[in-house]
C-alpha cells in the first residue's frame, strides 16, 4: 500500500517533484564540481612540488641557517688568474677558471642521511649535493702607449689592465690606448645524485629520452646525465664530453623534465660532485620518503628532535610558497567556491522543504480523509517523508549527472594554470654575461623563482559520489521533515471542512 500510494502521488505531481529535485540537483552538482576542482588543485600543486624535490619525496632535510655574523656563511666566490710577466709571450693568452660551490644551503655531513633513515616513520632517505658552477673565460689585452708629440707608438709593458678605450694616462707626454679585459661568465647547476638509490631525489622528475641513466656501480665513474634543454643549448649529445673544473665527463644520457624546468642542468654521481666542490662526505639535502603520508607531522618532529642543526621542510610547508594563478584559483576554490556551494545547497534544502510543506497544505482534504478512514498521523508522516525522500534521491541522481558532466568538461578543456615557486637556487641553464674591465656587465643569472605551467583537472572520487548521495538523502529527509510535521498537525474535522 505504501509504495502503491507513493508511486501514484509522484506521478500525479510530476511538476512539483521535478522542481524539488532540480533545486537539490543544482546544489549537489555545485558541491561535486567544487570538491573535484579542489582535488585537482591539490594534484596540480603536488606536481609543482615534485618538480622541485622529486617524485616520492615527502620532505627534505637541510642544514639550519647560521645567523649572520657567526661565521657560518659560505665564502663568496673568488676568481684568481695567473699573473704574466712583462716579457711573457703569452701575456695576452686566453684564461679560464671554474668555481664550484654548494648551491643555496650549507652542507651536512653525509652521516646525517643514516641518522634520518633511522627515525621512526622514515621509509627511505637519500642524500644529494646541489652545486652552482661559475665558469669565466676570456683574456687580458695589453694597451699601446702613444706619445703626445706624435712619436713612435710602442706597447707599454704591463699595461694589460690599463684604460680600456684610451682612458688611462701613460705618463708625461703620452697615453695608453686599447687593452683591457674581456671575459665571458657562464653559470649552470650540477646535482650530485646517489646512484645506488635512483628512485628518490630530483632526477626522478625527469625521464631519460636518449641514452641511459646511472647504474649502481657507477658511484665513482666519470659519467654525466644532462638535461635536454641544456644539452641542446650547448650542443651536447650521448657520448659527448663535458668538462667541469678541468674534469672530463662522458655524457651517457639526456633527461627531459616531466613538467617545467629541470632540477639541474647536469647530473653527476654524488662522489664526483663532492670531489668537484672539494666537499668530501658532504651533502646539501636529504630527501625523505615516509612510510605513511598521513604521519608526516610526527616524522618531521622526530627528525627535528633527534637530528640537531637541521631544517625539515614538508610539502605542506612548501605549498605556502606557491603563487601565481594556481594559488589564486586554489584560494577561490577553497573559500569562495566552498561557501558558495554550501549556500546554494542550504538554499536548495530550504526550498525543497518549503515546497514540500506547501504541497502538504494543498493536500489538507486528502490527508484529512485518510485520517478519517483510520490512518494514523505517523503513517501520514511516513508517506509524506517517503515522497520527499524519493524526490531527494531523484535530485541526487540529476546532481551527480550534472556534476560529473561539469567535471569531465573541465578535465577535457584542462585550463592551464601558472605556478611561481620562490627559490634561492639558480637554474641558470647556461645564461651568462660579459665581464668588462670595469666590472660585471651582466653577471651570471640567479633565478629568483621557478615558473611552471600545470594543466588543471577535476577528478571525481568515490568519496565525492558518496557525499552527493548523502546530501541527496539529507535533502529528502529535511524536506520530508517539514512536510511530515505539517501533515501530522492536521485534524480530520478541520480538514474535512476545507475545500482543496
Amino acid at each position: 500500500m505504501f509504495f502503491t500510494y507513493l508511486r501514484r502521488e509522484l506521478r500525479r505531481r510530476r511538476k512539483a517533484a521535478l522542481v524539488v529535485a532540480s533545486g537539490l540537483a543544482l546544489g549537489i552538482a555545485l558541491v561535486i564540481v567544487v570538491t573535484s576542482v579542489s582535488a585537482g588543485m591539490t594534484q596540480a600543486q603536488g606536481k609543482v612540488l615534485q618538480s622541485l624535490y622529486g617524485l616520492g619525496t615527502d620532505m627534505t632535510v637541510t642544514k639550519a641557517q647560521t645567523p649572520p655574523g657567526e661565521g657560518g656563511a659560505a665564502a663568496r666566490p673568488r676568481f684568481r688568474f695567473d699573473a704574466k710577466g712583462e716579457d711573457d709571450a703569452n701575456a695576452d693568452a686566453a684564461q679560464s677558471r671554474d668555481i664550484v660551490m654548494p648551491q643555496g644551503f650549507q652542507t651536512l655531513d653525509a652521516a646525517t642521511v643514516g641518522k634520518v633513515s633511522a627515525q621512526n616513520g622514515v621509509a627511505k632517505a637519500v642524500g644529494g649535493l646541489s652545486l652552482q658552477v661559475m665558469k669565466v673565460d676570456g683574456q687580458f689585452r695589453r694597451g699601446e702607449f702613444k706619445r703626445a708629440e706624435g712619436g713612435a707608438t710602442a706597447a707599454k709593458p704591463g699595461a694589460s689592465a690599463g684604460g680600456a678605450g684610451g682612458g688611462g694616462a701613460g705618463g708625461p707626454g703620452g697615453t695608453v690606448q686599447g687593452g683591457g679585459a674581456d671575459f665571458d661568465v657562464n653559470s649552470f647547476t650540477v646535482y650530485g645524485t646517489d646512484v645506488t638509490q635512483p628512485d628518490l631525489g630530483p632526477l626522478t622528475t625527469s625521464k631519460i629520452t636518449s641514452g641511459r641513466g646511472f647504474q649502481v656501480g657507477e658511484s665513482e665513474a666519470a659519467v654525466a646525465v644532462v638535461d635536454s634543454a641544456y644539452a641542446k643549448q650547448n650542443k651536447l649529445a650521448v657520448d659527448s664530453e663535458l668538462t667541469v673544473k678541468s674534469a672530463k665527463f662522458k655524457v651517457i644520457g639526456i633527461a627531459t623534465a616531466d613538467s617545467g624546468d629541470a632540477a639541474a642542468n647536469v647530473y653527476l654521481p654524488l662522489k664526483q660532485a663532492q670531489t668537484l666542490a672539494e666537499t668530501p662526505d658532504k651533502v646539501t639535502t636529504v630527501y625523505v620518503q615516509a612510510k605513511d603520508s598521513q604521519g608526516l607531522a610526527s616524522v618531521k618532529a622526530a627528525i627535528q628532535n633527534n637530528v640537531p642543526d637541521t631544517t625539515v621542510t614538508t610539502s605542506a610547508d612548501l605549498a605556502d610558497t606557491v603563487s601565481g594563478s594556481l594559488s589564486t584559483a586554489a584560494s577561490l576554490a577553497s573559500t569562495v567556491g566552498t561557501w558558495l556551494s554550501y549556500a546554494v545547497l542550504l538554499a536548495a534544502f530550504l526550498v525543497a522543504g518549503l515546497l514540500t510543506s506547501s504541497a502538504v497544505s494543498r493536500r489538507v482534504r486528502e490527508f484529512g480523509t485518510l485520517k478519517a478512514l483510520g490512518w494514523k498521523s505517523g503513517r501520514v508522516t511516513r508517506q509524506v517523508a517517503g515522497e520527499a525522500l524519493v524526490n531527494g534521491l531523484l535530485g541526487g541522481v540529476l546532481g551527480i549527472g550534472l556534476g560529473l558532466g561539469a567535471a569531465y568538461a573541465i578535465t577535457a578543456v584542462s585550463p592551464t594554470l601558472t605556478a611561481q615557486l620562490a627559490s634561492g637556487g639558480g637554474h641558470g641553464g647556461g645564461h651568462g654575461g660579459r665581464m668588462a674591465a670595469g666590472g660585471f656587465g651582466g653577471p651570471a643569472r640567479q633565478a629568483a623563482g621557478k615558473a611552471l605551467d600545470v594543466a588543471l583537472t577535476a577528478p571525481v572520487s568515490l568519496a565525492t559520489i558518496g557525499l552527493a548521495v548523502a546530501l541527496a538523502v539529507a535533502g529528502g529527509l529535511i524536506a520530508g521533515g517539514f512536510g511530515g510535521w505539517r501533515a501530522s498537525r492536521l485534524r480530520p474535522a478541520d480538514a474535512l471542512r476545507r475545500v482543496e
